[in-house]
């Protein structure tokens, strides 16, 4: 009986040691999850006591060399079969061989402390962390640091761009600064600085009124803010006299550059011809001032520069009289903007008018739904709040949300397509439908867009904005697979935690309905919030092209869209 007992006690304690195993286990591989790492343990004789399943991601090793047990160099020997590391592992003398590899890799394991870094890919950086305890157990720590790595070069680029950009300015033989939009002085350059007398960092984070008298403060800061309000290039010549005794005929150029919200104003100083000929700008003012000796002049020319820089979208020929009696409130607070858009919906028989933000819109509608007054739409700023958009909603009032270039310059083609797709929906005949001269395939959907975060969302509709994109934005797995089907746009950006579907199982039902239909492929681009190795992984599993990292940027971007659309007749896009 006792010995019954006994037998039976000691399965009791092997199976609770199991259990404890099993939960060790359990908690270790969830702590590498945490860490986004894996983990090697070892004992004082080179045998391993626990690989954590994340090795996998790692090496394509066979699943029983992470069983306990397995010698050190046994499973360092895998690791070298692979095939992963010995092709960057190269050195001048020429490749290591496997014992001597093994040689190398088994005495850093033995070291106190030890840290490296190996490139495994052409865009895959591995960190080992490598530790001996004092009662001889090793521990190895194994983790991707690709982002950091690219983020770092990318730094460095930056960093490079950067200083290229502060030669070239230096190198040039006149002054030139820039300006932010409170007038602080944000870059100068060396002839800037000698013609003033005066150190970068003496100018830099000042204004105007603490450099020169308050008459000179004054006239430049006149010129800056028409300047940055307007969008019109300011010139303005006048008579100095240099250090040398030499009177000259100095003529100063001030323009403004960025978009809505973020404008800066850069302004250049030079010489004017000794033959005391004028500059051509002066033909073309919309406003000329001079002093009583004529000494001094200032004009104010209008610049087409946006037209210049970039090409708008592909523009369509409208029949004037079916906008006449069409209501539409503007809400911008860019006064270029503004002027530009009331100019041409007056221009076509609009009935319009513009508010500065969304208490004077809010209020606006009130008034106007009181009266009994219908608007036909909305044209919102992109740089307004998602209070103007809820608001549009609220009342019921169809809304386009543009950014500055677009309301200045491509107001026609937005609203003829807004009321051509009304149109259309609506079943309206030929007689009300509104003229376009150019084909559906042009106005293609370009980039969609897989995102249910609503500030990431505005994220991605000012970037694609300003590089000129056409795109939508889908809020849910169902909503993307559904615009995909029905616009087939030109390339996805996938984010992979979405409501409904998510963004795994949205690619998967995109590369079924495309097989089916025997569609062509539509580049999938994965958005992802952290490397997890085994989330690019299953985005590659899921039919994904490509993965890019939150957060998002303009250069990103555009690099995506350089390497996957290739068919560039379609695109519409800003031009330096």
């Amino acid at each position: 009986m006792s010995a019954g007992f006994e037998k039976a006690d000691t399965s009791s304690d092997t199976d609770g040691t199991l259990a404890g195993a099993d939960l060790q286990t359990a908690l270790f591989d969830a702590v590498c999850d945490s860490l986004s790492a894996a983990f090697i343990i070892y004992d004082k004789n080179d045998h391993l006591i626990f690989t954590s399943r994340q090795i996998l991601e790692f090496f394509p090793l066979p699943a029983e060399m992470l069983k306990p047990g397995i010698r050190l160099r046994d499973f360092l020997g895998a690791i070298y079969d692979t095939g992963v590391r010995q092709q960057y592992d190269i050195r001048q003398s020429g490749p290591l061989s496997r014992e001597d590899w093994l040689s190398q890799k088994i005495a850093s394991h033995w070291r106190e402390r030890f840290e490296s870094v190996e490139r495994h890919g052409a865009d895959s950086w591995v960190r080992f962390v490598k530790r001996r305890l004092p009662g001889g157990y090793g521990v190895t720590v194994v983790s991707d640091i690709s982002e950091d790595k690219k983020r770092e070069e990318q730094w460095r680029s930056d960093m490079e761009r950067v200083q290229l950009t502060e030669d070239i300015l230096d190198n040039l033989p006149f002054p030139l600064f820039v300006k932010d939009r409170n007038l602080t002085y944000v870059a100068v350059n060396l002839a800037f600085c000698e013609k003033y007398q005066r150190s970068a960092d003496e100018v830099l984070g000042r204004k105007s009124g603490d450099l020169f008298s308050p008459e000179i403060a004054k006239r430049f800061e006149e010129s800056d803010r028409h300047v940055l309000e307007t969008g019109e290039m300011s010139i303005s010549r006048q008579r100095q006299i240099s250090r040398d005794g030499i009177e000259r005929d100095i003529v100063s150029r001030k323009h403004r550059i960025g978009k809505p919200g973020r404008y800066f104003l850069v302004s250049t100083m030079q010489d004017l011809p000794r033959d005391g000929a004028d500059l051509e700008e002066f033909d073309r003012a919309s406003a000329i001032t001079a002093s009583a000796s004529q000494s001094y002049r200032r004009a104010y020319v209008p610049v087409p520069s946006a037209v210049e820089r970039r090409e708008p979208a592909a523009m369509e020929a409208i029949v004037p009289e079916n906008f006449s009696g069409r209501k539409i409130l503007v809400v911008t607070a860019d006064l270029a903007a503004e002027t530009a858009a009331l100019r041409t919906l007056t221009k076509y028989g609009f009935e319009s008018c513009s508010v500065r933000g969304e208490d004077e819109e809010e209020r606006f509608l009130e008034i106007a739904t009181s009266s009994g007054i219908s608007l036909d739409l909305l044209i919102i700023d992109n740089q307004m709040g998602m209070r103007c958009l809820e608001l549009a909603d609220q009342y019921g009032i169809p809304a386009l949300v543009m950014d500055g270039f677009q309301i200045a310059n491509e107001l026609t083609f937005q609203i003829a397509r807004h009321f051509n797709r009304n149109s259309r929906n609506n079943g309206a005949g030929a007689d009300t439908d509104w003229e376009i001269s150019i084909s559906d395939e042009t106005l293609g959907l370009q980039v969609l867009v897989a995102e249910d975060n609503d500030i990431n969302q505005i994220v991605f509709s000012q970037i694609l904005e300003g590089l000129g994109y056409r795109h939508l934005i889908a809020a849910t797995g169902d909503e993307v697979v559904r615009l995909w089907a029905e616009h087939r746009p030109q390339l996805v950006l996938m984010d992979i935690s979405l409501p409904g579907f998510n963004g795994f199982e949205a690619a998967r039902l995109i590369r079924q309905m495309e097989e089916a239909g025997a569609a062509a492929r539509t580049p999938i681009i994965g958005v992802l919030t952290q490397a997890f190795e085994r989330d690019r992984a299953e985005c590659v599993k899921s039919g994904m092209d490509d993965v890019i990292m939150k957060p998002v940027s303009p250069d990103m971007l555009e690099t995506i869209f350089q390497k996957y659309l290739l068919e560039e007749g379609a695109r519409v896009r800003t031009r330096a």
